[in-house]
């Protein structure tokens, strides 16, 4: 019985997991590229209470559906995951008045001046 590929099967085999290293590399150093907000994103201070219930330097606020956090590595992070943690964050509100988009910052990101809500 042959257990091995054959030599076209081996061939494909190979092209996929080239491709699946060029493509770790690409997100690996798309993660160290720096992150561009819109001009309407605001500088706030984030709590998050219970979600969607958020406050926004200490004003009661809420997530909208499909809120999107970004964490400082620029991957999602559930609500829930930073429940009661004080985090300075760089966000954007919906027409209706609701917290849409949440980039949590990192030090370099943080030095940076930006405009805060009543500003």
């Amino acid at each position: 019985m042959n257990r091995c590929f054959p030599p076209a099967t081996r061939r494909r085999l190979l092209a996929l997991a080239g491709a699946g290293l060029c493509t770790l590399a690409t997100l690996a150093q798309a993660q160290n590229a720096p992150r561009t907000f819109p001009a309407s994103a605001l500088r706030g201070t984030l709590v998050v209470t219970q979600p969607p219930v958020i406050a926004i330097d200490g004003k009661p606020a809420q997530l909208s559906p499909g809120a999107r956090i970004k964490g400082s590595d620029n991957l999602l992070v559930l609500s829930s995951a930073i429940v009661g943690k004080e985090l300075l964050v760089n966000y954007t509100v919906e027409s209706h008045g609701m917290v849409h988009d949440v980039w949590i910052l990192t030090e370099a990101e943080a030095a940076e001046k930006r405009k805060r809500a009543g500003q």
